[in-house]
């Protein structure tokens, strides 16, 4: 399966908990893969096109959690590898055209806004929410060597959007505008693994994250030959313990009950795979003892999940 197929399924099984964050993410699916059709007589309707059937079956519950219906029908593409796409139909309903300007797709005479209201992402949460979507609409991920993520938008103006809600959540996004789109895309392992964490695909992050760990470790060997390839191997198996043992809190739903420390402490390691413990303790303002012991912390409660009250 390619990685982009991967990455659209993983973040298709993000659990949803909040009004907030599925408004955010519906937002970020009709800006970045949505079309507006005006019927006459004042009628408009949308659809979503969408690479895969996950994403369509999540936005379709996503529709009908907030009451409104929607049809998918499939089609085959004429170009490239000729593979199926899904569209989700919305007729245009009061409830559903309410709904979409809430969520900031169209303004109060039925246009459609470039960029949705500041409200619809003024929480962290749905910040994360509405970047997930947009990865979900039209996000692709290429694989190392040559690491790459991008989102593709309409117009610069929504590309810049993505980048300055990203900025919020200290992940890097650049932008570049082409002949008939724009798109906000990440490079390198920090910016691209930092955005997947942050959108809840941590098992892709992990993976990108531990290849990061072991190339680095590899290349820091050939560039340090006379240095002590023991303290080498010991950091870099130390990191790959500590994300390894981040993973295990996140696949059983312990994470988020942890206090915001350790939780900032996770998402730190998950940002930055290949930085030492010294490093980080830079980046988050406190002192590396205090940062090693928040690791070690993780690890312990990895291990015996219970101690978690």
């Amino acid at each position: 399966m390619p990685l982009s197929d991967e990455l659209h399924e993983e973040l298709a099984h993000v659990a949803l908990r909040r009004d907030c964050d599925r408004l955010a993410e519906l937002s970020a699916l009709f800006h970045s893969a949505g079309r507006a059709h005006l019927e006459g007589k004042g009628k408009i309707s949308v659809h979503l096109d969408l690479a895969g059937a996950a994403v369509a079956r999540r936005a379709f519950s996503a529709l009908r959690a907030f009451g409104i219906s929607s049809e998918i029908r499939t089609y085959r593409q004429h170009a490239f590898n000729r593979d199926n796409r899904y569209q989700l139909h919305v007729s245009g309903s009061p409830r559903a055209l309410q709904l979409l300007n809430e969520a900031g797709v169209l303004d109060a005479g039925l246009a459609p806004i470039e960029v949705p209201p500041a409200r619809v992402t003024a929480r962290a949460c749905c910040r994360a929410a509405y970047l997930r979507g947009a990865l979900l609409g039209s996000g692709s991920l290429s694989a190392p060597p040559s690491l790459h993520l991008e989102i593709r938008t309409t117009s610069l103006e929504g590309a810049t959007f993505l980048a300055e809600i990203a900025a919020r959540e200290e992940v890097e996004l650049q932008v570049a505008e082409r002949d008939r789109h724009a798109v906000a895309y990440a490079k390198g392992s920090d910016a691209v693994t930092g955005l997947l964490a942050l959108t809840g695909a941590s098992d892709i992050a992990l993976s990108l994250a531990e290849r990061s760990v072991i190339g680095e470790a590899r290349a820091g060997a050939n560039r340090l030959a006379n240095a002590d390839q023991a303290n080498i191997t010991r950091a870099s198996q130390a990191a790959l313990a500590q994300l390894r043992a981040i993973r295990r809190l996140q696949r059983v739903g312990l994470l988020e009950r942890l206090s915001p420390a350790l939780r900032e402490t996770a998402q730190l390691r998950l940002r930055g795979p290949q930085r030492s413990v010294a490093e980080l303790a830079e980046r988050a303002g406190i002192p590396k003892p205090t940062l090693h012991g928040r690791l070690r912390r993780l690890q312990d409660l990895a291990e015996k999940p219970g101690r978690i009250v």
